[in-house]
């Protein structure tokens, strides 16, 4: 299948992510991540996402006040957050204002471009397998913890753009998936029907 032109990606200015949580993670539904590797990039929309708020939320990593391993979530929105787990890490993007402490965790993409390197990182070919999942899709754009703390707006190996292409799409919110605490709130969304979500259930 032939990848669609990616022209001219407008990146989303820092003052996106300042709003509520809750709210940007709905909003990114839809939007681009790009990852540039070798002056090409790769990645696809953004399908699914979890709001981590800076109260309230106790599956949230800034519950626990702010330390040197979550220190980006405190920081101004727009801001890289990596975080590892299980020898491999999961990516987010920081809102509200600096100090606030709330992040969205995006959890699965809709691969478009770059689709034969993200499959040699992953070492499989399956489409739906390759960026459904927050640690496969780190796994797929080669995201790791370098970009920890980074910002959008100096970043020039990662970028979250708006959709050129317009799309209508159904949003379905749910509980969040792998958590222990807070479990019942209704903080996933995700792209109804889409085949790329990480657990469709």
């Amino acid at each position: 299948m032939t990848e669609p032109e990616l022209d001219n990606p407008k990146q989303l200015v820092a003052s996106y992510f300042a709003e509520d949580t809750e709210s940007v993670a709905r909003n990114l539904l839809g939007a681009l991540l790009l990852r540039r590797i070798n002056e090409q990039w790769i990645g696809g929309r953004i399908v699914e996402t979890e709001a981590y708020l800076h109260e309230h939320d106790l599956a949230s990593h800034s519950a626990r006040g702010k330390g040197n391993s979550n220190a980006a979530m405190f920081a101004e929105p727009g801001t890289i957050y990596v975080y590892p787990i299980h020898a491999k890490v999961c990516f987010n993007v920081v809102t509200q204002p600096e100090n606030v402490g709330a992040a969205v965790l995006v959890r699965a993409l809709e691969p478009i471009w770059g689709i034969d390197v993200m499959e040699t990182h992953r070492g499989l070919t399956t489409p739906t397998r390759l960026t459904s999942g927050p640690a496969m899709l780190c796994q797929a754009l080669a995201i790791d913890r370098s970009f920890n703390g980074r910002h959008f707006t100096d970043e020039p190996r990662l970028m979250l753009c708006q959709n050129h292409v317009s799309t209508e799409f159904d949003i379905v919110a749910s509980p969040r998936i792998g958590i222990s605490k807070s479990v019942d709130l209704p903080l996933r969304f995700f792209i109804k029907d889409n085949r790329f979500v990480s657990r469709r259930k």
